[in-house]
């Protein structure tokens, strides 16, 4: 997602290729192209124990948030298999028990009196931003409103066994089946932009600016305004199975990123602005992220995430769930103020891959898309597990 060893431009990365996220940020088609080896999970990266989460010094406003989101996150962490392999369902009943009935002013008690924390790898994180996005669209096509927005292909489907090679997840890549039954990659963006999806009744509504539904394709969910006021939310359906490619990556390529003529801010505005300065060309690099993601109209009042409980703002990130229970707290120490603190892995992300790799969810509205436009924060991270799931598992 963001370009390798270039933290000396910290400045200028935050938005070289911003998170795709989950339901809000889409799962990584991973079909096309290369990845480097990184470790299967949590505990193949390496995992040891570290300080208290009374040594924390937990603030009262940040731990009860994060007991707030905790409290959603129960009802899945209770059920659901872990694929980082730290934990089980029922190592998280007495935590979830007491949560409930916590006073929220003592929070930070509950999360040392049910919590130990544990370093995976070397701990070494670096956090990026999302945000809920608002941009100009409509439900029924009229004059200015010219760009589809998708709803879900039906003919996009898993590969069956045998039928392609698995991902190095295991599961089936995303893919059609052509009219012979062979099965081949999904249309990519340019293939669907050019009409590949045209005049299949898929398009439940219409944006104004196709840059701005690119933005919010990355982002993975946000809210269409109308002229009249009204709203429609969407929140993420699918993703075509290609890879995410950065475009701001693409740009730094180029030259373009920097403060000398001719180049632009390495930040969503900068990208955003050589797209509408340069149309021929802000369309070429777009398709160059050959992923594209397909929408479903969202009836909750606020942003869903991969649990399927709503995202809190300042509160919920992204991780990649081999590495984190979803659901569960996490530690953060980065060189940004606004990025320390308790947060709650709430969500995934096609672009957040690997251990202490995480996106923060800001909310909406111009302060979040300000703040997630520039997030590019380095620091340590800890993820706290139930009090004795490290002496379960030797450590």
């Amino acid at each position: 997602m963001r370009l390798p060893g270039l933290r000396a431009l910290a400045g200028l990365l935050p938005a070289l290729a911003l998170a795709a996220c989950g339901s809000i940020i889409p799962e990584s088609g991973g079909v096309h192209g290369l990845h480097p080896v990184r470790p299967a999970n949590a505990l193949s990266a390496g995992l040891v124990r570290g300080p208290a989460p009374s040594a924390l010094a937990l603030a009262p406003g940040n731990a009860g948030s994060a007991l707030n989101a905790f409290i959603l996150s129960c009802p899945g962490l209770t059920r659901r298999n872990d694929d980082s392999g730290l934990t089980r369902p029922q190592d998280w009943a007495l935590a979830c028990a007491a949560a409930r009935g916590w006073p929220r002013d003592q929070a930070a008690t509950f999360f040392d009196g049910y919590f130990e924390t544990a370093r995976v790898a070397d701990g070494s994180t670096f956090v990026t931003g999302y945000f809920e996005p608002e941009i100009a669209g409509v439900r029924t096509r009229q004059p200015g409103f010219d760009v589809p927005v998708y709803g879900v292909p039906a003919d996009l489907v898993r590969a069956r066994p045998g039928d392609a090679p698995p991902m190095a997840d295991g599961r089936q890549p995303l893919g059609r089946y052509d009219s012979t039954g062979h099965f081949t990659p999904y249309y990519d963006r340019g293939q669907i932009e050019d009409g590949a999806l045209a005049g299949q009744g898929l398009e439940i509504a219409w944006a104004a600016d196709p840059a701005e539904l690119f933005f919010l394709q990355v982002q993975g969910s946000g809210r269409l305004r109308a002229p009249d006021g009204s709203v429609i939310r969407l929140g993420y359906g699918a993703v075509n199975g290609w890879d995410y490619t950065g475009i701001g990556s693409v740009m730094a390529r180029q030259g373009l990123i920097g403060t000398g003529p001719g180049q632009y801010p390495g930040s969503m505005q900068g990208i955003l602005r050589y797209i509408h300065d340069t149309p021929a060309q802000g369309d070429a690099l777009m398709r160059q992220n050959r992923s594209y993601v397909f929408f479903r109209e969202n009836p909750q009042p606020s942003a869903v995430g991969a649990m399927g409980v709503p995202v809190m703002a300042q509160t919920s990130v992204a991780a990649d769930p081999s590495f984190v229970p979803l659901g569960a707290p996490v530690w953060l120490q980065t060189d940004r103020a606004n990025v320390g603190g308790l947060w709650v892995a709430q969500d995934t992300g096609g672009a957040i891959k690997g251990p202490n790799r995480f996106d923060s969810f800001w909310g909406a509205g111009a302060d979040a898309r300000r703040i997630a436009g520039g997030m590019s924060a380095h620091g340590q991270a800890l993820v706290l597990l139930p009090k004795g799931t490290l002496a379960r598992l030797g450590r």
